[in-house]
């Protein structure tokens, strides 16, 4: 198991931006991806995005591609998720994950079944 601690989540109005961060400690990751899930009382766990640790390469939901950034630092085990444009439907639990890297599958779409490591969230409020 990966232990996850995300931080950074805030309330900000339409068109904003904000910067969520997850520490990633108990495991080396080269063999991970890590992730961010969003969830709210109205959807199931929608995938944001994710990234390969060892080689960078990235995945991104369709209603986020273009406004969010996932991003990793190897020097501090950590990865963030850079929003940008943001919009009332983006109010949610954000919930940073990790679980083994599968390229070939994730290149067919990602849900959580892909993680096996969860982070207790962080609430991201969007005004309009």
């Amino acid at each position: 198991q990966v232990h996850l601690v995300e931080s950074g989540g805030g309330s900000m109005q339409t068109g904003g931006s904000l910067t969520l961060s997850c520490k990633a400690s108990g495991r080396t990751l080269d063999t991970y991806a890590l992730g961010w899930f969003r969830q709210d009382e109205t959807r199931e766990r929608e995938f944001v995005a994710a990234i390969s640790w060892d080689t960078g390469v990235t995945y991104y939901g369709d209603s986020v591609k273009g406004r969010f950034t996932i991003s990793r630092d190897k020097v501090k085990n950590t990865v963030d998720l850079h929003l940008d444009k943001v919009k009332p439907e983006d109010t949610a639990v954000y919930v940073c994950a990790a679980g083994w890297y599968y390229p070939v599958a994730f290149m067919k779409g990602l849900d959580d079944s892909f993680f096996g490591s969860w982070g207790r969230g962080t609430q991201v409020t969007v005004s309009s």
